[in-house]
């Protein structure tokens, strides 16, 4: 196995005096700013191996001192299973510990969609100072910091696709009622959600994210917004974020919210596509000319290449519930096959270049197979891992399919060498305890709970019918 990095969090320092001072300084210039806009409180999260943001509030008055020292958090939540259950390992030890949540005090921002509160992403560490092991945050951030030693920086965006239902006012799970009726990418649909809609992009606007776009998706009330790019770290900090913003505009409208891969069986389900560009001196090794293979610069392919050839561990961390797989059907645009194609919107990795003369800015490959029950963090850190390992190895990309991988014969498939990527929790599992090169990115003592919780939920659902499935998983987020 090539290890051309450390998957420790070497690339980030401890916590010390000068640090903790100029942390509480930053944050006292935010008090006045903040409670001129009406804020109250801070709410400050990180996100735990089963995707769910957790989170530690304080009084705006107590920002400074959060921003220094923290907020306790028990070592337990590292294997908090969607449910709350926890998928101990028999030692008993999960109740012991503590860590100290840190919010990033340089990423403030009123809270859109409530009244009276700013929130905040958070690292966790020791309460001696050192990152925590198991910090999705910090470990992407160590990784890029990797990719940054070889002079490559990563441009990053995750798609959001959600559906509001009608709240019936009870806790009934099974109870699914579209709030946005009409044609899949209708106008009609637009009309239908329209208050809803204008109020989220100005709650949106609120909280300083930039939309790109959004419409209609597919599925019946489904909708979809794409974010501007950003470093990896911001990009995964601004998913959560944007989720808990759509979430908090649903409740003032009445609405319920559903980022479920699969919110009703039969049906189109929720991804979470994570888009993805390296550069160089101001160049995207995405875009590499006219001669180059579909654009790629030979760096750029190689690092899209480690991230395919890893996908299928990798979906234990992007694709991280029984529900997921349920997702998981062909033609069905989900990215249910291990190839690559230019626009080919079935492939796992779609190759999207723009239009001439907007290639060089814009090219960048799509991973379509994940969705929004996983932790942003993690997924965007196995995919710069499994990418660092296919620029180590100067790897190569097989031939891009330009079909619908269904379309094709079982022999075409063997022969062209496309094979379907996990069709179960149990087959990622499987594939992600056998990947030296995923867990080697992700460290022992995380691979250890991933394993834990997905083994956990399995057990879970086992024998459950789909609809169960769905239903018990639909509100999750």
């Amino acid at each position: 196995m090539r290890t051309p990095y450390d998957a420790s969090v070497e690339h980030v320092a401890d916590l010390d005096q000068t640090e903790r001072d100029a942390r509480a300084a930053t944050a006292s210039t935010l008090l006045a700013p903040l409670a001129e806009r009406g804020v109250v409180g801070v709410a400050t999260t990180f996100v735990d191996n089963s995707g769910v943001a957790r989170v530690k509030a304080v009084p705006l008055s107590r920002l400074p001192h959060l921003a220094a020292w923290g907020a306790g958090s028990s070592v337990s939540f590292d294997r908090f299973r969607f449910d709350d259950w926890i998928a101990g390992d028999g030692a008993g030890r999960e109740a012991v510990g503590d860590l100290r949540v840190m919010p990033d005090v340089g990423r403030v921002v009123p809270l859109g969609g409530t009244s009276g509160w700013a929130w905040a992403p958070a690292d966790r560490y020791q309460q001696d100072g050192t990152p925590h092991d198991q910090c999705g945050r910090l470990l992407l951030a160590s990784l890029l910091g990797t990719l940054a030693t070889q002079g490559i920086t990563v441009k990053a965006a995750v798609e959001l696709e959600w559906v509001v239902s009608h709240d019936v006012g009870d806790d009934s799970d099974d109870d699914f009622r579209p709030a946005a009726r009409g044609p899949a990418y209708g106008m009609a649909r637009l009309v239908d959600a329209s208050d809803y809609a204008a109020d989220l992009l100005a709650a949106l606007a609120d909280s300083g994210v930039v939309v790109e776009q959004f419409h209609p998706e597919y599925a019946p009330g489904q909708l979809e917004l794409s974010v501007a790019a950003e470093d990896p770290v911001s990009a995964a900090d601004t998913s959560v974020l944007v989720r808990s913003v759509i979430a908090a505009v649903g409740v003032r409208h009445g609405l319920r919210t559903s980022f479920s891969p699969k919110v009703a069986v039969p049906g189109v389900g929720n991804g979470g596509h994570v888009h993805l560009s390296l550069w160089r001196d101001g160049t995207n090794l995405m875009s590499g000319g006219p001669d180059a293979r579909l654009g790629l610069t030979a760096d750029g392919e190689a690092f899209a290449a480690g991230v395919l050839q890893h996908l299928p561990a990798l979906m234990a961390v992007g694709a991280p519930g029984v529900t997921s797989y349920l997702r998981h059907v062909p033609s069905h645009w989900a990215g249910t096959y291990a190839c690559w194609g230019l626009e080919n919107r079935e492939a796992a990795v779609r190759m999207v270049t723009g239009s001439p003369g907007a290639t060089s800015s814009v090219a960048n490959v799509e991973v379509k197979c994940f969705d929004l029950h996983a932790n942003p963090y993690l997924v965007l850190a196995g995919l710069i891992g499994a990418g660092l390992s296919g620029l180590a190895a100067g790897a190569s990309l097989p031939d891009p399919v330009d079909v619908d991988p269904a379309v094709l014969s079982s022999d075409e498939l063997q022969s062209r060498g496309i094979k379907r990527l996990p069709q179960s929790l149990r087959e990622a599992v499987d594939a992600f305890a056998t990947d030296a090169v995923v867990q080697y990115a992700l460290g022992a003592a995380l691979s250890a709970s991933v394993v834990a919780l997905r083994e956990s939920e399995l057990e879970l659902f086992d024998g459950q019918s789909d609809e169960t499935v769905a239903a018990v998983t639909r509100w999750q987020r």
